[in-house]
């Protein structure tokens, strides 16, 4: 028996104001599954997640979650269905205690599935000992860890993590990839949008690579060796 997908994308457009930014997306992604969204800047990554959650100035075609289309829904509900959002500049209050950040987001799913400050500070041991300094005086890997962990505490199932190797140290981008690894065998459903593509052939299931708004290639984790001069192409600056 087919299992409905997490997420399903049909022919998504979007645009912001007048700006046509999305041609089309097709995506399909099951409960548990690491996804990556691969593509230069500007190619329509974050805009894709961004329509997920109705952040865009308007969208057509249908986004469905655990079968429910969501297109025109407000940004409020369609978290309240399991999402948390990581977005690039990380949204870190300043001035709030790094504990206080990881308590301050609401649930949007159910407690049960929230991870407790004890699971938090076991997965990310640097904001255990940074637990009392206020956001601002984090460095920027531990904002980046922040900024993961505090929506593990709200209950969401379906993680949308954009960028979050962005100009990090290689030993931070590691315990990253440990953590993405963790999240996957805890059940939880991923999507990354990555530029750092080491990064990401190691942990994604699946990789859509995005241009110009559309889908242009489609890579399944046991194809990486044989389409890697594609992505190559399609990725290289």
């Amino acid at each position: 028996m087919a299992t409905t997908p997490v997420l399903e994308i049909k022919d998504l457009n979007a645009w912001y104001g007048e700006s046509h930014v999305l041609h089309g997306i097709d995506l399909s992604i099951n409960a548990g599954d690491v996804v990556c969204l691969l593509g230069r800047n500007g190619a329509g990554r974050t805009s894709t997640l961004r329509a997920i959650l109705g952040l865009t100035g308007s969208a057509k075609g249908s986004i469905k979650i655990n079968g429910q289309d969501v297109i025109g829904k407000p940004t409020h509900e369609i978290a309240g269905m399991g999402i948390g959002y990581c977005p690039e500049e990380r949204g870190i209050f300043g001035t709030l205690t790094c504990e206080q950040n990881l308590m301050l987001p609401p649930m949007v799913g159910p407690a049960a599935d929230a991870m407790s400050i004890e699971e938090i500070y076991d997965m990310f041991p640097n904001l255990k000992e940074r637990r009392n300094s206020p956001g601002g005086r984090l460095s920027g890997g531990e904002q980046q860890m922040l900024a993961i962990a505090r929506i593990l505490r709200t209950g969401a199932q379906l993680l949308l993590l954009d960028e979050i190797t962005e100009g990090l140290a290689p030993v931070i981008i590691q315990k990253l990839a440990e953590v993405v690894r963790t999240l996957k065998e805890k059940g939880f459903t991923v999507i990354l949008v990555e530029q750092n593509f080491r990064f990401a052939s190691k942990l994604a299931d699946r990789n859509y690579v995005i241009e110009h708004g559309e889908v242009v290639l489609t890579v399944e984790k046991e194809e990486l060796a044989a389409k890697q001069k594609e992505l190559e192409t399609l990725l290289g600056v």
